[in-house]
C-alpha cells in the first residue's frame, strides 16, 4: 500500500484534519450510484485499508469526469480467489487492482491479464520508487505490471493501559528497551501474564510473531531464489518456528486466529496487550479498536531490530474498459504525495524516496496512538529496507500450511513436532496447486 506526491498543500491540510480514517476494514464498497452522463467510473480493488478514501475524493474533485469506487475485503485470503476468478473470466475485476507481495509472483506469471504500464508512459516514474520496489513490479519478460505502494517497516503496537495494570513501563522508549531480543520479549510476556490483568494473553497470536520473524531473519523463507520450496530446510523458517513455539510453551499468546472476528474484537476488548505492527497495521488497529480506545495504544521497537513485512503494487487489468484513465489514477495513488496521504490516513509506509525524505512526512504524529511520532518511527531507515524472496505460492504456504499448524499447537491439539510435520506436508500440497 502506498502513494506519491503531486497533490498540493490543500490536500495535506485536508488529510491532516481527517487523521488516520479507517476506510476498508471489512467488505466495503464506495457509493455505487450510477455515474452521471459523460462520467466514467473507475473501480479500485484492494484488501485491508490502503488509505485511499480522502485521495479518491480529491481525485474526483480534480477530474470531474471520473468517479472512483473503492472496493475492499479485510482478508487477503478472501481477496485472492475472487481476483483469480475475475481474471480467468475476463470480467469483474476493478480498473485498478492491488497485488500484495505474497501473491505478486503468482500473478506475474499471467502477464496477459495486465496492462504493460510502460506503454502508458510509466517509464518516467521510475525515480519515484525505491529501486527494488520498481523492479519487483516487472514480469520475467520485463513487462511493468505494477506501481509500488508501500513497504512494511516493522514495529510493535501495545496497550499502555494493560501495561500499566501489569506494572510494566508505558513510555515507548522504555518499552522498546524491554525487548531488544525475542528472548527478552518472551520474558516480558511472562511477567505480563503473571500480573493477571484480565487479558487472554500478552501477544495476540503466534502467527503475527511468526510473520515478523520470517521477514526479519533472512532474505528467503519458504522458497529459495530459484523458486523451489525449501520450507523444510531453510534455517530462517525453522528458527522462526522455534521462537513462536517457545511463546506457546510459555503460554503468552491469546490464542486468537489472525483476521478472525474474535481477533478483530480483541483489539476493542483488550484480549491482548501487544501485536506485531508493520506500518499498514496502524489503520487496522484503529478501525478494530474504535474511538473508545484512542490514546490507549502506542508504538515501540520490534524485537531483533527492523524488518520488512508487507507491501503491494497497483496494476491495471487488461479487461478494464478505461486503461488509460485507470493508469492515471494508479499513478496518482502511488505518487510521492499520494503515498504520504495514504500513510496519514491508514499507515502504509511509502516506497517513494521523495516521500520518505519529506520533512513533513518524518514529522508526522498519530494522535490515536498516543501522538506517537510514526513518521520517524517507521520512516527512519525505511530506504534501507530490502525485499525478502517470496515464491509463487508464498501466501498459500503461510496461511494454509504453517499458520493452521501453529494454531493447532496453541490450542493443544498437536505437539510442536507433529505440527511441524503437518506444516511440511501441507506446504508441499499447496505449492503444487
Amino acid at each position: 500500500m502506498g502513494v506519491r506526491r503531486r497533490v498540493g498543500v490543500a490536500t495535506v491540510a485536508a488529510l491532516t484534519a481527517m487523521g488516520m480514517l479507517g476506510a476498508c476494514s471489512k467488505d466495503t464498497e464506495a457509493d455505487s450510484a450510477p455515474a452521471s452522463a459523460g462520467q466514467i467510473t473507475l473501480v479500485v480493488d484492494s484488501f485491508g485499508d490502503f488509505g485511499y478514501t480522502a485521495l479518491a475524493k480529491e481525485y474526483e474533485a480534480s477530474h470531474p469526469g471520473v468517479k472512483v469506487q473503492l472496493r475492499s475485503v479485510q482478508k487477503l485470503d478472501d481477496y485472492k480467489p475472487r481476483l483469480t476468478q475475475w481474471l480467468a473470466a475476463g470480467s469483474g475485476a476493478g480498473d485498478v487492482v492491488a497485488l500484495e507481495e505474497g501473491i505478486l509472483n503468482e500473478f506475474k506469471t499471467q502477464p496477459q491479464n495486465f496492462v504493460n504500464l510502460m506503454d502508458q508512459g510509466a517509464g518516467e516514474l521510475e525515480g519515484n520508487f525505491l529501486p527494488w520496489k520498481w523492479e519487483l513490479g516487472k514480469t520475467a519478460e520485463g513487462q511493468l505490471i505494477g506501481l509500488g505502494t508501500d513497504v512494511g517497516g516493522l514495529a510493535v503496537c501495545y496497550r499502555k493501559d494493560l501495561f500499566a495494570k501489569a506494572g510494566l513501563p508505558t513510555n515507548r522508549d522504555e518499552v522498546s528497551k524491554l525487548w531488544p531480543t525475542w528472548d527478552e520479549f518472551i520474558a516480558t510476556g511472562k511477567k505480563f501474564q503473571a500480573a493477571k490483568t484480565g487479558a487472554k494473553g500478552f501477544v495476540d497470536s503466534v502467527t503475527t510473531s511468526f510473520s515478523a520473524l520470517l521477514f526479519q531473519n533472512g532474505e528467503t523463507n519458504f522458497y529459495d531464489k530459484d523458486g523451489q520450496l525449501v520450507a523444510d530446510s531453510n534455517p530462517t523458517v525453522k528458527a522462526s518456528w522455534d521462537t513462536v513455539m517457545q511463546m506457546v510453551d510459555e503460554d503468552i499468546t491469546a490464542k486468537l486466529q489472525t483476521w478472525s472476528k474474535d481477533w478483530e474484537a480483541g483489539f476493542k476488548t483488550g484480549s491482548f496487550a501487544v501485536t506485531m505492527c508493520p506500518s499498514w497495521m496502524l489503520g487496522i488497529i484503529k478501525t478494530n479498536s474504535g474511538p473508545a480506545n484512542a490514546g490507549k495504544w502506542d508504538v515501540a521497537a520490534v524485537p531483533g531490530g527492523g524488518g520488512n513485512w508487507g507491501g503491494s503494487w497497483l496494476t491495471v487489468p487488461t479487461q478494464s474498459k478505461h486503461p488509460k484513465e485507470a493508469y492515471e489514477l494508479a499513478k496518482f495513488l502511488t505518487s510521492p504525495q499520494g503515498q504520504v496521504g495514504a500513510f496519514k490516513e491508514a499507515g502504509p509506509l511509502p516506497s517513494s524516496p521523495q516521500a520518505l525524505d519529506d520533512p513533513a512526512f518524518l514529522a508526522l504524529k498519530n494522535d490515536y496512538f498516543s501522538n506517537a511520532p510514526v513518521g520517524a518511527i517507521f520512516g527512519t531507515g525505511a530506504k534501507a529496507l530490502q525485499p525478502v524472496v517470496l515464491g509463487p505460492k508464498h501466501q498459500a504456504v503461510k496461511e494454509r500450511a504453517f499458520e493452521p499448524a501453529m494454531q493447532a499447537v496453541e490450542q493443544g491439539k498437536l505437539t510442536p513436532e507433529q505440527a511441524w510435520a503437518q506444516a511440511q506436508r501441507d506446504a508441499t500440497k499447496e505449492a503444487k496447486l
